[in-house]
């Protein structure tokens, strides 16, 4: 006998497609504090790999298998990145701001948006939005 409401649900873990891995791991545990949780094949040059920061989890694979690797990214491709954002929850958006400016990003500062959210946007390497964001008080 099935139920009429589905089973519970915990957590997201989103997979983004990266051209160089190296770059966007720089980006986000470098800069953002991710840690890896797993990566494939293990050693220097992993094509996948999984993170983590507190509860979020995120995802990165090789666009192209070693070796295969256009010498530039494709352009075209990365602009339908910019469809794709991930929001974060971060209590001190200002302070966010402040770090990232001081690790040389240039970004607008945060804004509060018309729906009471303070946010703050900027791409990754590959194209992909990131929005920290916290309700305005």
């Amino acid at each position: 006998m099935s139920s009429s409401v589905p089973p519970p649900v915990e957590g997201i873990c989103p997979l983004f497609q990266v051209y160089d891995m190296a770059l966007s791991l720089a980006f986000y545990r470098e800069l953002l504090g991710f840690e890896i949780v797993e990566q494939a094949p293990s050693g220097e040059q992993p094509d996948w790999v999984w993170l983590r920061r507190g509860v979020i989890e995120i995802m990165l694979n090789t666009m192209f298998e070693q070796g295969f690797r256009p010498p530039e990214p494709d352009l075209v491709r990365n602009l339908g990145h910019g469809d794709c954002t991930l929001f974060l929850g971060t209590p001190d958006v200002q302070a966010m701001f402040l770090y990232l400016k001081s690790k040389g990003l240039e970004l607008k500062p945060p804004v509060v948006q018309s729906y009471g959210m303070k946010q703050l946007n900027l791409k990754d390497p590959d194209g992909y939005g990131i929005c920290f964001q916290w309700p305005a008080s």
